[in-house]
């Protein structure tokens, strides 16, 4: 049995319907159990034991994990992610789980500039001193983030960053999904690191010209200062203030340390990652 715990969030999910199609058993987790059930598509549904399960609550993570050998494990970014993945390690080691698939980030070291990553770090020190098989997953910017950056193109044709024209790695959550199935699914790929990005990485120069011939009209890219686009998150987009200076964070760390692309996802699954342009084409609709 294979619990996944961050069910209904986005990289969850992917890892959720990918089980469901090679009919693995698979326990998703939930600290809404109908509503979870209500978003997945009826093969998923059919297929997969849903559960109640709260990470702030390790009583209820030890009675989901209970008959449990292999846990997926992605809790959303946030203030508590740190404090809830830890919970869900603790939870593990006394279920006695056999190995955990843990969705980290670029950059996870003590030092980190990033502090999303600083937490991503104490987590991952945690699990290899648990004595559980480990596997680590660092996948770069998801590419269904650039939905967010929608309505601003579809009303002004504009994109706001403060990356320059530094590359950005992205990656399909899709690709998230079957990169994990791997690991869970086949015993000797467990226990590694994986960077996990698209094939190429693209500036927001790049990004959108690329949207502006996908569009055929001009998109602009409006590079502005970090302090800038913390503003404009917060006070345009209405972020709270944590995940504004998380954004901020993230691309200063693309400044600062080049992003290229890696073969991860390949060596894993023997396919090509799916391409942005793929992906823009497919939700090209939203942008117009």
């Amino acid at each position: 049995m294979i619990a996944i715990l961050g069910a209904g969030g986005a990289t969850g999910g992917a890892t959720l319907r990918s089980l469901a199609t090679l009919g693995v058993p698979t326990r998703a987790l939930s600290r809404d159990p109908a509503r979870l059930a209500a978003a997945l598509d009826d093969r998923t549904r059919a297929r997969t034991e849903i559960h109640p399960a709260d990470a702030a609550d390790p009583d209820s993570l030890r009675a989901a994990f209970h008959g449990a050998r292999r846990l997926f494990l992605a809790m959303a970014n946030g203030p508590h992610q740190v404090r809830y993945e830890l919970n869900a390690v603790e939870a593990a080691v006394d279920c006695g789980v056999e190995h955990i698939v843990k969705v980290s980030a670029p950059a996870a070291e003590p030092h980190s500039p990033v502090a999303v990553s600083r937490g991503h770090h104490l987590i991952e020190e945690r699990l290899r001193s648990s004595g559980i098989t480990t596997t680590v997953l660092r996948p770069y910017a998801f590419m269904q983030k650039l939905l967010l950056l929608a309505p601003g193109i579809a009303a002004a044709g504009v994109v706001h960053g403060a990356m320059g024209q530094a590359r950005c790695n992205y990656v399909d959550v899709r690709d998230i999904g079957d990169a994990a199935v791997e690991v869970l699914t086949r015993p000797g790929s467990a226990g590694g690191t994986y960077p996990l990005t698209g094939g190429r990485a693209y500036s927001y120069p790049e990004l959108t010209a690329l949207l502006g011939e996908l569009l055929g009209r001009p998109v602009r890219y409006l590079d502005l200062s970090p302090s800038e686009l913390h503003a404009h998150l917060v006070d345009r987009a209405g972020m709270p203030d944590w995940l504004a200076t998380h954004v901020v964070e993230i691309q200063q760390l693309a400044v600062v340390r080049e992003e290229t692309p890696d073969d991860a996802f390949q060596r894993l699954t023997g396919r090509a990652p799916r391409t942005l342009e793929a992906f823009l084409g497919e939700n090209l609709h939203l942008f117009r």
